[in-house]
C-alpha cells in the first residue's frame, strides 16, 4: 500500500494556524525601527538566511540602503543603523556575535524568531515571534505547535518569508509607493 503523501494544503493550513499567533505590534516595532533607521542591515544563516536574504532585497526595492551581513560589500554597522536578524533558535553563534557588535556601535537590533527570551531576543529592541520548532533547542516548542507535518524548521522558515512580505506590503503603504516605484529599483544586470 502507498502511504498517502503530505499535501500542500496541509502546510498552508499549518502556516495559517501560525501565522495567528504572530503579534501584529510587534511587526509594526519593526516596521519603525526600518522607516527610522539610516541604513539596514540584515542578516540570517541557512534556510532562515535565505529568506532574510529575500527581506533584503525587497527593502532595497522600496529605496532603503540595504546591505546583507557577511558580504564582501558590507560596511561597518555604526550608530543610527538597524541590524535585523533572523535566527530560528535565536542563539546562533556568528548572529549573536554580529548582535553584540552592532549594539556596541549604537545601533537597534530587530529579530525575527521562534524564542525571544534567546540570546539574540534578549539584545533586541524589537523582536517578531514566530512559532515553529526546532532540534536546535532542545526540549523547547515555540506556541502551540506540537508536531508539523514539515521538516523541523521549514514552518519557520515559510512563515518568516511571509511575514517579511506583509512588512513590505506595509511599508508600500507607509512610504507610498506602488509595485512600479518597487520595479524601477529592481535589478537590470542578471
Amino acid at each position: 500500500m502507498i502511504e498517502k503523501a503530505v499535501k500542500i494544503l496541509e502546510i498552508i493550513d499549518e502556516l495559517r494556524e501560525n501565522a495567528q499567533e504572530i503579534n501584529d505590534q510587534d511587526l509594526k516595532a519593526v516596521e519603525h525601527l526600518i522607516v527610522e533607521a539610516n541604513r539596514i542591515f540584515v542578516g540570517g544563516a541557512g534556510r532562515s538566511g535565505f529568506a532574510a536574504r529575500g527581506f533584503s532585497n525587497r527593502l532595497m526595492h522600496l529605496g532603503y540602503t540595504v546591505f546583507f551581513v557577511g558580504e564582501p560589500t558590507t560596511p561597518s554597522i555604526q550608530e543610527g543603523d538597524l541590524l535585523i536578524v533572523g535566527s530560528g533558535s535565536g542563539n546562533t553563534a556568528s548572529l549573536v556575535e554580529n548582535t553584540k557588535k552592532a549594539k556596541s556601535q549604537g545601533a537597534k537590533v530587530a529579530t525575527v524568531t521562534m524564542f525571544p527570551e534567546n540570546k539574540i531576543g534578549s539584545m533586541a529592541d524589537a523582536v517578531i515571534k514566530i512559532p515553529g520548532m526546532t532540534e536546535k533547542v532542545e526540549g523547547k516548542v515555540s506556541g502551540k505547535l506540537k508536531t508539523t507535518v514539515q521538516a523541523e524548521g521549514s514552518s519557520f522558515e515559510e512563515l518568516s518569508w511571509i511575514t517579511y512580505d506583509a512588512m513590505v506590503v506595509d511599508l508600500m503603504r507607509i512610504t507610498n509607493q506602488s509595485d512600479k516605484d518597487l520595479f524601477a529599483r529592481h535589478a537590470n544586470m542578471e
